[in-house]
């Protein structure tokens, strides 16, 4: 498979060029050569954020509000840093009075606003103009909102309509959004989320296409394509996540089930944040549960639980 992303060596000469290298949430110029066959070793130390999606049953039940999410992260999760998902609030990314009572609840429960998700804003791959732009306008209301949150980012969908040779319309949009978001210290980032961009050729064809510091990516541990009859991951995930890390600016813990010594089933986290490690990455690990065997709170403990046992623990290939 040819592979049509930036090489490490280009990328860190262009992000120190640019001075953007501190942006990256990594040391990179420390950092090992990325593979998803890591060596031996210690997994380094990193920061946990929780996922608003891991609640999404309690939210979408009411059971809780997006104003609440901050405090519940703080006293029942012990976690001290919350990536939202604007599905749980949004109306409200032009009101200025919400944001700032939403700020405020972080503040005031010592939370750091990490990013928002952003969903249902338009097909910025779409192949009409018209329709890719106003995707892009509707994806700068939540640039201004993250940055009214204090947040360093936001994560787009980048759409159905671009593959590894045609990224032309994707890259156009894309390229506005984060030109824009630069005026606001925001970067734009794209997860493995469906579609092309669970495909790394695809997903780092937009990256170089695109070729912005402040555009990068954040690796969703399982978000990649599956068989369908057996249901086993159809590509090498451990590669395709290696290939995203030079560009991250986010990582998703994602998670779905646990066996009796705590270690996730269809995942293998070791070798995956020794992957992270590798990478010099140094930013935030989101916890994202997504299973249907425990319940929220018990799958986003199991996997909080897991991520600490992991830090600084050696990985063996």
């Amino acid at each position: 498979m040819k592979h049509f992303d930036i090489s490490r060596r280009d990328f860190l000469c262009s992000a120190i060029a640019s001075g953007s290298l501190l942006a990256l949430g990594s040391s990179r110029s420390f950092a090992a050569d990325v593979s998803g066959a890591p060596a031996s070793g210690k997994i380094g130390d990193f920061k946990i954020s929780l996922a608003e999606w891991s609640l999404h049953k309690a939210l979408f039940a009411k059971e809780i509000d997006n104003l609440d999410f901050p405090r519940v992260a703080r006293e029942k999760y012990g976690i001290e840093a919350v990536e939202f998902v604007n599905q749980f609030f949004k109306d409200k990314p032009k009101d200025e009075a919400y944001l700032k009572t939403l700020k405020g609840r972080a503040n005031d429960n010592g939370v750091t606003c990490v990013l928002i998700m952003i969903d249902r804003e338009g097909d910025l791959s779409d192949p009409d103009k018209t329709a890719r732009d106003l995707a892009v306008e509707n994806h700068k209301r939540w640039v201004d909102a993250a940055a009214a949150l204090g947040c360093h980012s936001i994560r787009v969908n980048t759409g159905n309509n671009y593959s590894p040779t045609n990224t032309g319309a994707a890259a156009e949009a894309c390229g506005a959004l984060t030109a824009y978001g630069a005026t606001n210290k925001i970067n734009v980032i794209c997860e493995n989320h469906g579609g092309p961009s669970s495909d790394p050729d695809s997903l780092l064809a937009l990256i170089k296409a695109v070729g912005k510091p402040t555009f990068g990516t954040l690796p969703d541990f399982g978000n990649f394509p599956k068989t369908k009859n057996s249901g086993d991951y159809s590509i090498d995930i451990y590669d395709a996540i290696a290939r995203m890390m030079p560009h991250a600016k986010g990582v998703s813990a994602k998670s779905y089930d646990f066996d009796s010594s705590g270690k996730e089933t269809k995942l293998d986290y070791a070798r995956i944040l020794k992957i992270v490690t590798d990478s010099g990455y140094k930013g935030y690990v989101g916890i994202e549960y997504e299973g249907d065997k425990m319940t929220e709170p018990e799958g986003i403990l199991a996997t909080k639980k897991l991520l600490e046992s992991l830090k600084g623990a050696t990985y063996t290939a």
